[in-house]
């Protein structure tokens, strides 16, 4: 059945198609499911961004509605993350209004960004992140984002520094200055229920007292939240408060307003000045072009963790611009696909992206009723939050498999990670993406080569020469016309053979290079056959050669052309040997001069 005119305009009117009570009720439970997670998850990312807490919430309803319409998989949920938090609070500590200010700009930026890698097709670009590049990457911040937490965990209050060394330094300076009811708080906090499989073949009752132990295990963010919320707020009552609390959050569902082009810096004495769209945008840096392509790696990667090869990176693109887009104007911080509560999602059993609209109408449900109570929620519950988000992004295990079968690939995500702890999470990624391009740079320019001595079926000994790689281009000419070089002087001046049936593609560099050898092997008197090459390699070498080449098909072929060469190379060694001898041969035995004709034949 083709897509009907609606589907085409909002593709998303496609899971209307059969929608039953049963989706409706799945999804409702899958969306409120989720919105337990979100509520102090979105809290304590705005706090992580520099934020009041009520910006985390304003970031969490847009984005299911705006993925529910153009979004491919059911599965995925738009939200504020730790990553792209901690991203954005690189730009809010200026003071007053400016820091919520630069943070909506840089969703808005970031949404034009994502829509033009969207139209030009770009969202293969992420593909230049390798595996090991992104392990260091996220490790790093997750040990940086634990880091910033660790005040907040244990009660310390003030000192300055916001990188991952400045911040434990703080931490070693002020230790004397936890508050033991903060630390007590939060590392309990810490320690929460896991995620509780129930066998399949688990009796009935076991396997509902299982299903309750997992809404429970799901929803203990939340519960968390609200049992240290309770005790907060009974000792406040009391007159006593001993936890650092998170402080009035703004009530009221934000307005939609036009994202700011502009803001103000505040100086010193009760001053300020005015900073421009230009000067917000200089701010804002290398991350206007930076946090769109984490956003779009995160979220390509958890699409297809849960919708397999049929999801379509562009319309995903489309849907997370958009996401960003309409978010800033309702004051969202930048947002992608979390995996965490994709996760959640999935095994709450949703059946559509409509449960990211049931997720939305939650949180605007809390920032209409709930922001009175959560100036009760301790700052330490908030960190236990996000460090049990985060800790599980510090991926070691892959360490391992990597020293074992390729040294090489640890290389890259070594220096994402530890630049990433000393100079900054973006200037790591690049140096992990700029030294992996440089290795695959260096494979091109060295291709791995063979070079073996070996004999046709007719016993006639020849050098084959094996690239590696599927392709040849102009970094590697030299490399390979010495190794050839090397190979005669191993084995003697024979045939050499160079094996192209693993090789797709020569470029116009290389191709004349292989007529530099040819020409250099004819002074040798040493025939030059390609063997195996596809048509694409022919005709680029017939095209830039415009002679002809010794040419094989496949193996049977080689031993014809090496048995008629070696046959040649006799009879022309026979004739250097014999001519100078025909003069006193013919003396001597009074023989016609036809005598060397009859030893070539």
């Amino acid at each position: 059945m083709g897509l009907t005119q609606a589907e085409k305009v909002i593709p998303g009117v496609r899971w209307l198609r059969g929608y039953s009570a049963r989706f409706a009720v799945a999804d409702l439970i899958a969306g409120i499911t989720v919105g337990l997670t979100v509520l102090p998850q979105g809290l304590a990312y705005a706090t992580l961004a520099g934020l009041e807490p009520q910006y985390g919430l304003y970031s969490a309803f847009v984005g299911g509605l705006m993925y529910a319409l153009i979004g491919g998989c059911r599965e995925v949920t738009i939200g504020p993350t730790a990553l792209l938090a901690l991203m954005t609070s690189r730009h809010t500590g200026h003071g007053g209004e400016s820091g919520p200010h630069f943070a909506i700009l840089l969703c808005f930026l970031s949404g034009i960004v994502e829509l033009a890698m969207a139209v030009l097709r770009l969202g293969a670009l992420v593909d230049l992140i390798s595996l090991p590049v992104t392990v260091g990457f996220t490790s790093a911040t997750a040990l940086i984002i634990g880091a910033s937490q660790l005040k907040a965990l244990l009660g310390i209050r003030g000192g300055s520094g916001s990188g991952f060394a400045e911040t434990i330094k703080t931490v070693i300076e002020k230790f004397g200055e936890a508050r033991v009811s903060d630390s007590v708080l939060g590392f309990a906090s810490i320690a929460k229920l896991k995620d509780i499989k129930t066998p399949a073949d688990a009796s009935k009752g076991r396997k509902t007292f299982g299903v309750a132990l997992w809404l429970f295990a799901t929803a203990r963010n939340a519960l968390l939240v609200l049992v240290t919320s309770s005790i907060a707020f009974y000792y406040d009552s009391k007159g006593e408060r001993p936890f650092i609390l998170t402080g009035t959050v703004k009530s009221g569902i934000p307005g939609f307003h036009v994202p700011p082009f502009s803001t103000q810096l505040p100086g010193p004495n009760n001053t300020s000045t005015e900073v421009g769209f230009v000067g917000m945008v200089s701010e804002l840096g290398i991350n206007i072009a930076l946090v769109p392509v984490i956003a779009v790696l995160g979220n390509v990667a958890i699409s297809k963790a849960f919708g397999g090869s049929g999801i379509n990176p562009t319309k995903e693109l489309v849907a997370l611009s958009l996401s960003n887009i309409v978010g800033s104007f309702f004051s969202s911080i930048p947002v992608t696909g979390s995996f965490s509560r994709s996760a959640v999602n999935h095994a709450s059993g949703v059946k559509t992206p409509i449960g990211g609209i049931y997720t939305g109408a939650l949180v605007l449900l809390a920032l209409g009723l709930l922001t009175p109570y959560f100036q009760f929620i301790p700052k330490a519950a908030l960190s236990a939050v996000i460090i049990s988000a985060v800790i599980f992004m510090i991926e070691y295990e892959v360490i391992r498999p990597l020293w074992k079968c390729n040294k090489r690939e640890l290389i890259p995500g070594a220096v994402t990670f530890v630049l990433s702890l000393i100079i900054g999470v973006e200037l790591g990624l690049l140096a992990g993406v700029l030294a992996d391009l440089a290795f695959v740079v260096y494979r091109t320019a060295r291709p791995h080569i063979s070079a073996e001595l070996e004999t046709t079926s007719s016993e006639v000994p020849f050098i084959i020469i094996r690239p590696r790689h599927s392709l040849l281009y102009f970094p590697a000419v030299e490399w390979v016309r010495n190794g050839i070089s090397k190979a005669i002087k191993s084995h003697g001046n024979i045939p050499v053979v160079l094996d192209c049936r693993t090789v797709n593609e020569f470029d116009y560099t290389a191709a004349t290079g292989l007529g530099a050898l040819r020409k250099e092997l004819d002074t040798k008197k040493i025939p030059l056959v390609v063997l195996g090459p596809s048509n694409e390699v022919r005709k680029m070498l017939r095209e830039t050669l415009k002679s002809s080449l010794l040419v094989a098909s496949n193996e049977e072929e080689l031993d014809a052309v090496l048995l008629e060469l070696s046959c040649e190379s006799r009879k022309g060694e026979l004739r250097e040997v014999v001519l100078p001898l025909l003069p006193q041969v013919s003396t001597e035995q009074e023989s016609p001069p036809t005598t060397a004709v009859d030893i070539e034949e």
